[in-house]
């Protein structure tokens, strides 16, 4: 008997801290639908995965959108490219531009400078080079896909 009642005390407590640690229901809004005129323009590469995104992932995409109308065309350009890009990504590849991501962004200064240096020196080479480059030495210009 005491078994049973420690046993539904406890079913208890585990029921109550799940819904305790549960995300509320507003963690996964705003919706798609729920989206302004204006951040649903900007983030249109992702409209068909928002209402999937977790909500981290939400609130740095509506940061985005909320700095996009004070950026330069340039700028705003590379944004759409960067989230199409980004929509096209299976999670496996997302995953590992994340983990690129930060292991950049751990760098010294001095050292990114110097690799963004290097990239931009690669960027300005006639496709027929870097394509000789990527071929030559794959590990190390194996894709294009990380601009600026």
């Amino acid at each position: 008997m005491a078994s049973a009642f420690i046993a539904a005390i406890t079913l208890v407590f585990v029921v109550y801290a799940g819904q305790a640690l549960a995300e509320p229901e507003t963690a996964q809004r705003p919706t798609w639908a729920e989206l302004s005129a204006d951040q649903q323009k900007v983030l249109k590469p992702l409209a068909g995965e928002w209402d999937t995104l977790r909500p981290w992932q939400r609130e740095r995409m509506l940061e985005i959108a909320r700095d996009y109308p004070k950026m330069d065309a340039e700028r705003q350009q590379r944004v759409q490219d960067r989230l199409t890009r980004w929509s096209r990504m299976t999670p496996y590849e997302r995953e590992n531009a994340r983990k690129k991501h930060e292991k950049f962004q751990a760098l010294p200064d001095e050292k990114k400078q110097e690799l963004r240096k290097k990239w931009r020196e690669y960027q300005s080479l006639p496709e027929s080079k870097r394509e000789q480059l990527r071929r030559e030495s794959p590990e190390i210009y194996g894709n294009d896909e990380l601009d600026n």
